[in-house]
């Protein structure tokens, strides 16, 4: 019989904030993949939890990922976590979820904790619709078709974004969003939690070396929706109904 997955969302900061049921989850799994095993060590440890553990992260080999699948088609029921919050978000669980899907392993996601939801809730900034970008790209050809993506959005932005490449983060974000709200959130529920709202330029005056995992919130674009189009290639139109789909 072949075991199951199960995607357990973890603290991002607070150990209080884990579930009942993550926790039964993490002592009930034969093994847990873990993106740092160092990392989740500290977690289960604080709550007496003693299980197998498997790393995998962006560098692991498609072999590693394999062998975990069958480990599960051997019949056992696997738990995947992140180093904080919730797997698969701008997290390399992602491809062994895909995987599973091809094999029809069952996977059943344990919610809990996810920073991009957190920040959102606490900005102030409009929560019905957002597009959620995870970290932008770091090659300049994809980095511009994402910023131009944040310039024209009418739904709010979230990004992630780590304290040594922010300041170069607001710097491009002020040359595409000029006067739109922006809210950084800091070391979400950690004792140095901190919201700093401001424009781009604003930010960039109150931030001079930061510190900590940030979470970026910005406002909607609210040009009217024909003026968008102007300097669009069709191949941009289309990605921007596409996006207006999801």
């Amino acid at each position: 019989m072949e075991g199951k997955i199960y995607l357990v969302a973890t603290p991002i900061g607070n150990l209080e904030d884990i579930t009942l049921r993550a926790m039964r989850i993490l002592e009930k799994v034969d093994i847990i993949v873990a993106e740092d095993t160092r990392q989740t060590l500290k977690l289960l440890n604080h709550f007496e939890i003693s299980k197998p553990m498997i790393s995998y992260h962006r560098h692991s080999k498609e072999k590693k990922k394999q062998e975990i699948i069958e480990k599960i088609k051997s019949g056992a029921n696997v738990a995947i976590v992140s180093d904080a919050g919730t797997p698969v978000i701008s997290d390399p669980g992602e491809e062994i979820v895909q995987k599973a899907i091809e094999e029809n392993i069952e996977i059943i996601p344990i919610p809990g904790p996810c920073a991009a939801i957190s920040a959102l809730i606490a900005s102030g900034i409009d929560a019905k619709e957002f597009i959620f970008l995870g970290f932008l790209p770091l090659n300049k050809k994809l980095r511009k078709e994402k910023l131009k993506e944040v310039k024209n959005a009418q739904k709010t932005i979230i990004i992630y974004e780590a304290p040594h490449k922010l300041v170069t983060t607001l710097e491009d974000l002020k040359q595409v969003t000029e006067n739109r709200r922006i809210v950084l959130a800091r070391e979400i529920t950690k004792i140095h939690e901190e919201y700093i709202r401001g424009t781009a330029e604003e930010l960039l005056e109150t931030v001079k070396e930061p510190r900590g995992e940030f979470v970026i919130i910005i406002d909607k674009n609210d040009i009217e929706e024909e003026n968008i189009f102007e300097d669009m290639t069709i191949e941009e139109h289309y990605k921007y109904y596409e996006n207006m789909r999801i």
